[in-house]
């Protein structure tokens, strides 16, 4: 069996047989670990979108009334011409906490994997992942891919530690595949879920439209610039503890 593109094109970050940068004192790595999770915004995500954005960009509109789910309810503001309107300022405090949390991964030098199945944001979706430094699966998602990892490529393969579902549906209107076995695997994921999916399993769900291109592009923008701020914010401590410790030697 091939392997998929994402793991051949990862191999550098997913396989331990790549020589580890010197290691840096155990203390000063406590440090940086534990900064951000003494601030409730340490990545100030808040001020990278507001609630008109979301608007304009058509995030509040849901799909038919028949097709709602149940578990959904919650998340919908109303219904009107027969469609469901979802509630925008759970929207925000949603998406808050998901930019959030993927901020503290990235900062912890994570693997993030973007996944969708829409065709017509393929591209998007890639160049989204391409342009922080991460990595897209936007292809038929086989079964077992992450719980049967270590059959498939080795026990040396190291999984990714966070999912980012932009469509929590397949191509046949389904769960994806991915997302119950990332439960199974412990795996945190954020997910858009629309008025017609199921938020259950995903462990940072964001209420909103996940059709729109124009919510797409918003999506995949805030997700892109919350990862690359928090990557560039590891740099600089870095870099200021370094020269904070040849101040202390010399």
């Amino acid at each position: 069996m091939a392997v998929p593109r994402l793991l051949r094109a990862a191999a550098p970050r997913l396989y331990s047989a790549v020589p580890a940068p010197a290691a840096r004192p155990r203390a000063e790595e406590d440090r940086l670990l534990s900064e951000p999770l003494g601030h409730p915004d340490f990545f100030n995500v808040k001020e990278l979108f507001s609630l008109k954005d979301l608007f304009d960009a058509r995030v509040h509109l849901g799909h038919k009334k028949g097709c709602r789910h149940r578990f959904m309810e919650p998340y919908i503001f109303g219904c009107r011409l027969d469609q469901d309107i979802i509630d925008l300022e759970q929207t925000m405090q949603h998406l808050q906490l998901a930019l959030n949390f993927t901020a503290h991964v990235a900062y912890r030098k994570g693997i993030i994997l973007f996944v969708s199945r829409k065709r017509q944001f393929c591209h998007l979706v890639e160049s989204t992942a391409r342009g922080c430094g991460e990595y897209a699966h936007t292809r038929y998602w086989q079964g077992g891919l992450l719980t049967n990892a270590h059959i498939q490529f080795g026990s040396s393969v190291r999984l990714p530690d966070l999912l980012i579902f932009l469509s929590s549906l397949n191509n046949v209107f389904e769960p994806h595949v991915a997302i119950r076995d990332a439960a199974k695997m412990n795996i945190p994921t954020v997910g858009v879920v629309d008025t017609n999916c199921n938020p259950c399993l995903i462990t940072y769900p964001i209420p909103g439209n996940d059709d729109s291109p124009s919510a797409m592009e918003l999506y995949c923008k805030l997700f892109r610039m919350t990862i690359t701020r928090a990557k560039d914010k590891r740099q600089q401590s870095e870099a200021f503890d370094e020269l904070r410790r040849k101040a202390e030697s010399s």
